[in-house]
């Protein structure tokens, strides 16, 4: 009888180990042959912007490394907290992915309801572009106006009587021009408008004379001589407009204002799929071609690894939260 109890159990203990196999296997055979269908990458601006297309560029260059269509699906709105929060909520297989812009990540300091958080809700792939902002005035506006001192200048001479523009309450170009407010000790006026076309065109016609814009709106107006750059915001000066000044070389060394984005997955994405995107990432911006493409859209191919991308989030999550608290800065 004795016999014949451990007979039983030894028999029901193979039984659940072949039970257990196959869905470890089957686990590990699915990491390993990923990816095994189209990838979804959300973009949460809209169609046409810097973001979605330096998405486009990477997401096809990434796609021939992977063997597999990457489908870009554009979910605009709300500073790009509503894509990145259908992101959040996914599962985490490696099968959807959000192309993280600044104003996604700096969200929560703006808007009252946080749907995700951005530290806990996401596993960082890599950073996958700059995209460098300037500084641009209107010359007939300010024909005197040539570099950042200048301007800074004839600020001081009229306090509070100057504008300048942004495309809204929060944007990047608003929180940007706050900063150097505050480091430069003058004060100009700050008038809103709902995106950057809008804020521009109003440029261009003299309404106002100064914008901190992207690169890819304002670089045909630039050229064309309609627009004068007097300061891009990076840290570096920028291929597409090498003549023109940084801030931090104008007088205010460490500034430091560019937007960027970065691929992100739903936190729990396994380590080894992870590893195998972020890698497709790394080779489809060290590609020429793939630069070439970037930079002819105002764009800056730029990877860095997840644990530096981690770090860099962390860092503007604090650096830009102190200039809105500071200044009370509210969305629209």
């Amino acid at each position: 009888m004795q016999h014949h109890r451990q007979s039983r159990r030894r028999a029901l203990g193979a039984l659940a180990l072949a039970a257990s196999l196959p869905f470890v296997s089957v686990c590990a055979f699915a990491q390993q042959n990923y990816p095994d269908k189209p990838i979804r990458l959300v973009v949460p601006f809209p169609a046409g912007g810097p973001t979605d297309t330096a998405a486009r560029i990477i997401g096809q260059k990434m796609g021939e490394t992977l063997k597999q269509t990457i489908v870009i699906d554009n979910r605009p709105g709300a500073s790009g907290t509503i894509g990145t929060d259908t992101v959040a909520k996914a599962a985490p297989d490696g099968y959807t992915l959000v192309m993280l812009a600044t104003p996604a990540l700096l969200a929560a300091h703006l808007l009252p309801r946080r749907t995700y958080d951005v530290f806990k809700d996401f596993t960082p792939i890599g950073n996958a572009y700059e995209l460098p902002i300037v500084m641009v005035v209107n010359p007939t506006a300010l024909p005197d106006v040539t570099d950042l001192q200048q301007y800074i200048a004839k600020a001081k001479a009229s306090p509070g009587k100057m504008n300048y523009t942004s495309a809204g309450n929060g944007s990047f170009g608003h929180l940007s021009t706050e900063l150097l407010k505050n480091l430069g000790h003058f004060d100009v006026q700050h008038v809103p408008y709902k995106g950057s076309a809008p804020a521009i065109s109003d440029l261009l016609a003299g309404q106002v004379p100064m914008m901190f814009s992207d690169m890819i709106a304002a670089l045909p107006h630039i050229k064309a001589g309609k627009l004068r750059p007097i300061a891009v915001g990076s840290i570096k000066r920028v291929s597409f407009a090498p003549d023109v000044k940084t801030v931090a070389e104008q007088g205010f060394p460490g500034f430091d204002a560019s937007s960027w984005g970065a691929l992100l997955a739903p936190a729990g994405t396994p380590k080894d799929v992870v590893a195998k995107l972020s890698a497709a990432l790394k080779g489809a911006l060290a590609d020429p071609t793939v630069q070439q493409k970037m930079l002819g859209a105002g764009t800056v191919a730029s990877y860095l690894p997840a644990d530096q991308l981690a770090a860099r989030m962390q860092g503007d999550y604090a650096k830009w939260g102190k200039v809105i608290k500071d200044n009370n800065i509210k969305s629209d």
